[in-house]
């Protein structure tokens, strides 16, 4: 902005300038000739009157006579009705220049030239102080324009920064009033979008606290039951057993929770531990299997690759997983496929199924379906999300005639972090 407002400057000035000083120009040209011809009249006049004084008392019209002329002009010349001429001067003064004749009362012709180039070096002459003129004319709008540029674009750059702020998380900001009105009315507009988003991200983050609140105390509570059950010598062993995979099952819960709760109030979630995806993939399918296999489906496990191991942050990563296996149940026919693949620059999970549901990019924008009719569309929005607390990246594989759910991970020499949102 500050550099097209000084171009502008500048651009308005040489056109003021042009528009001036060109017709100015032209007139002082004319005037340098007009000004020439006057000079050579008086000249013309002077010595004619010196010939004719000579010619009368009979003395001879020599060239010291004639050079008395050339104070006026370049050239002068003699022309006798008979005989050579005399010429005095520079020779070579054409007829490009000024030329001013007369006639003298014995048939002789006298004549004053101007060459060409001594009206030139006038008219240069004459215009140098206009095109100085001009050049400080514009040197002194550059400046000018560079001091107005940079007060009226200060308001701007600010306010960028404001909303750079107000990008990253920062809703306190103090953006002051400006004397230029339409920044004036950006900085307002600015106040009340950080006033809102303040209260919307408040009023979220109190939510998260109070449903995590208010779903560990039943989670506490059902765990105790649970393990209770279990201590019952009338518990029968089988039985026993499917309480402690319950048991598990609620820690898991509770791990998400926990993890939930911290990434909406924008804390940092960092990989611990190397994982090996075959390992975490297989755990998967024993948590899915005996569901599917009700259901008369089968989850299927392999792995493309040498390399299967990285450093992610474990609880997003089930969770990721588990939502693209229970999307495939839901919406998705046929075999569930789970495969790990070594792509080179990273690894893949590749999760899908025998369907052909015609999806596209906007199924992990929250309330967009993926088939069923009584989805709210927030699963893979929250999976996209986790997968980029893993570092990675959660895609569609469109080149595939069934659907296919791609999830990028880091490979293991890349440590997962995530910069921590500033709290409002």
């Amino acid at each position: 902005m500050r550099d097209r407002l000084v171009l502008a400057f500048v651009g308005l000035t040489v056109a003021v300038i042009g528009l001036y000083g060109v017709p100015r120009a032209y007139f002082l040209a004319d005037l340098v000739r007009d000004q020439a011809r006057t000079d050579l009249k008086g000249s013309a006049a002077v010595l004619e009157d010196l010939v004719a004084e000579r010619q009368r008392t009979g003395g001879e019209v020599d060239a010291a006579l004639l050079r008395g002329g050339l104070v006026a002009a370049d050239r002068v010349e003699l022309d006798p009705p008979a005989g050579s001429a005399l010429v005095v001067g520079d020779p070579a003064a054409g007829t490009e220049g000024v030329t001013v004749a007369r006639d003298l009362p014995d048939g002789s012709t006298l004549r004053l030239t101007v060459s060409g180039e001594s009206i030139g070096a006038s008219i240069r002459e004459a215009l140098l102080p206009l095109v100085l003129l001009g050049l400080g004319l514009a040197i002194a709008a550059a400046v000018l324009g560079a001091l107005i540029a940079r007060r009226l674009s200060r308001p701007f750059q600010d306010l960028a920064q404001f909303s750079r702020d107000l990008g990253h998380g920062r809703f306190d900001l103090d953006v002051p009033t400006y004397a230029v009105p339409e920044a004036d009315a950006i900085g307002a507009s600015l106040r009340g979008a950080a006033s809102q988003l303040d209260g919307l991200v408040r009023r979220e983050r109190e939510f998260a606290a109070n449903a995590s609140h208010q779903l560990r105390t039943p989670i506490t509570a059902l765990r105790l039951n649970l393990e209770d059950l279990t201590l019952w010598p009338e518990t029968d062993p089988a039985v026993a057993a499917e309480l402690e995979r319950g048991l598990g099952e609620l820690d898991r819960l509770s791990g998400a929770i926990d993890e939930l709760l911290d990434l909406a109030r924008g804390r940092r979630i960092e990989a611990q531990q190397v994982v090996d995806l075959v390992a975490v993939v297989r755990a998967g399918e024993a948590r899915w299997s005996r569901h599917l296999a009700a259901e008369g489906r089968e989850l299927v496990v392999g792995q493309v690759g040498r390399r299967s191991r990285t450093r992610v942050p474990l609880g997003p990563l089930e969770q990721v997983l588990d939502v693209l296996v229970d999307n495939a149940r839901k919406h998705g026919r046929g075999t569930i496929t789970v495969e790990v693949r070594d792509a080179g620059t990273h690894l893949e999970i590749v999760v899908g199924d025998e369907g052909t549901a015609q999806l596209g990019p906007e199924v992990f924008r929250r309330g967009v379906s993926s088939g069923s009719a009584g989805s709210e569309g927030i699963g893979l929005a929250v999976a996209a999300e986790l997968a980029e607390v893993c570092g990675g990246h959660l895609s569609l594989d469109t080149t595939s005639a069934t659907t296919r759910f791609v999830l990028w991970l880091p490979p293991r020499d890349r440590t997962v972090t995530r910069p921590a949102v500033p709290a409002s």
